[in-house]
């Protein structure tokens, strides 16, 4: 069982910059072999896929709306992953959450372990 916690949301104006931290913990809390990610659900919406790194972090994925903006990292020494946020906008407003899956990310793969989430609001 792994327990993700992220850390590191909260308010920022528009063009600010935030970093948020996933920290995993329990009995199969480490991540070296799991591929990770980042989604987000803003009110009113589907949860989206943000960013996805493997497992030994040598492929990383964004999605369009963040690409160039937002970067994903992991170390697995510590069993963390982050994600650095620039340039934000207001549409970035949502609820980030920490995802892994239980080895290499495959098209169509559903994360296995979940955080609770942490909220990043951007003002105009």
């Amino acid at each position: 069982q792994v327990h993700l916690q992220e850390s590191g949301g909260g308010l920022v104006e528009a063009g600010g910059s935030l970093s948020l931290s996933c920290a995993a913990s329990g009995p199969g809390r480490s991540l070296s072999s799991s591929a990770m990610a980042w989604f987000r659900q803003a009110p009113g919406k589907e949860r989206e896929r943000v960013a996805r790194i493997s497992a030994s972090a040598n492929s990383k994925v964004y999605t369009d709306s963040v690409k160039g903006r937002f970067t994903i990292s992991r170390d697995n020494a510590k069993n963390t992953v982050s994600l650095q946020m620039n340039s934000l906008k207001p549409e970035d407003t949502a609820v980030y959450y920490c995802a892994g899956y239980s080895g290499n990310y495959y098209p169509g793969a559903q994360p296995n372990y979940w955080g609770q989430g942490t909220l990043v609001t951007v003002s105009s």
